[in-house]
């Protein structure tokens, strides 16, 4: 790809300070339909007998597949450098 065909693909992405605080999840818990893939995201506390979710995200099954290369991706990434 060109340099000048790299700059036409570049996004400008802004991310808010509510944002970037991010939200903390240690469960995920993932459905999927023919035309959608559905990410919880959830906080359980220890013995609780609750638990909430604190963020659900929607994708297409392309960028699900996507999304599932990019974190594979970085995972071993992050277990060859500990």
């Amino acid at each position: 790809m060109s340099e000048k065909e790299q700059k036409q693909n570049q996004i400008n992405i802004e991310l808010d300070e509510k944002t970037a605080e991010g939200i903390y999840s240690n469960l995920a818990i993932i459905n999927h339909s023919v035309s959608e893939f559905v990410v919880d995201f959830i906080s359980m506390m220890p013995g609780a007998p609750k638990a909430k979710v604190k963020s659900r995200i929607v994708l297409t099954p392309q960028h699900a597949k996507k999304f599932l290369k990019a974190l594979n991706d970085n995972v071993k990434r992050f277990e060859a450098a500990h």
